[in-house]
């Protein structure tokens, strides 16, 4: 159980480190604010741990999914992605890889490409790869080999890709086997570690690389002597 709560089940060095990665809820501000630039410091943090210091391995393609249901994911994604695409010297995908939820195309107001299976370019080497590009709709729930197979190809038209994953279920672990592994979304105040570590133990029988884990949802408190001066 200590493996699994430490981001990609390394040792920490520090006394000071995390043994999971916290992400800070998403506050939308027009000014920026101390706790939004942790926010963007824990974001390249998270980057730098899960794709360039895997020494065994490279990891170029990973899926997020959440434990919790009610947990959303897909800003973290795009968070993700972009902090990837910032390096400037990789083509980044995002790939919509949530059969139920809202298209991550409407979700973040992006217009739809010419074609319905068109990547959608995002920002300076990133896309949005839509759901229809692995999973037509006729396809309903039902996902088939082809269906991962096309996902697998998708993820080898990018160096890096983020999979934005529906909550753990026998789908995650199918999604996760057609990439690198998957990366657990703990839900701050309400994951129980006792269902974690049910997770990681069926992930681990699904022959699932779990790459690591992410505290979402956690609240930072505010010292009193910053209120005066908001």
């Amino acid at each position: 159980m200590s493996t699994f709560l430490e981001l990609l089940a390394e040792t920490q060095t520090t006394a000071e480190q995390p043994r999971v990665t916290p992400i800070r809820e998403h506050v939308q501000h027009t000014a920026v604010s101390p706790t939004a630039s942790v926010h963007d410091d824990q974001i390249h943090a998270l980057v730098q741990q899960l794709f360039f210091r895997h020494e065994s391995k490279p990891v170029r393609h990973v899926g997020f999914a959440p434990i919790d249901p009610s947990t959303t994911t897909e800003t973290l994604c795009l968070e993700v992605a972009k902090a990837l695409a910032e390096e400037d010297r990789y083509d980044v995908g995002l790939i919509d890889a949530h059969p139920d939820s809202v298209p991550l195309q409407t979700r973040f107001q992006i217009p739809s490409p010419s074609r319905a299976d068109g990547n959608c370019p995002i920002g300076p080497r990133l896309w949005l790869v839509p759901r229809q590009s692995w999973l037509p709709d006729s396809c309903g729930q039902r996902i088939t080999d082809q269906n991962l197979s096309r996902l697998r190809e998708l993820t080898t038209e990018f160096d890096f890709s983020i999979l934005s994953c529906s909550p753990v279920s026998w789908l995650t672990a199918s999604i996760g086997q057609a990439c690198d592994g998957l990366v657990l979304v703990l839900t701050a105040n309400k994951t129980r570690r006792l269902v974690a570590a049910q997770i990681k133990d069926q992930l681990s029988k699904a022959q699932v690389p779990l790459l690591g884990t992410v505290l979402a949802e956690r609240r930072f408190p505010v010292p009193q002597g910053l209120y005066r001066s908001l």
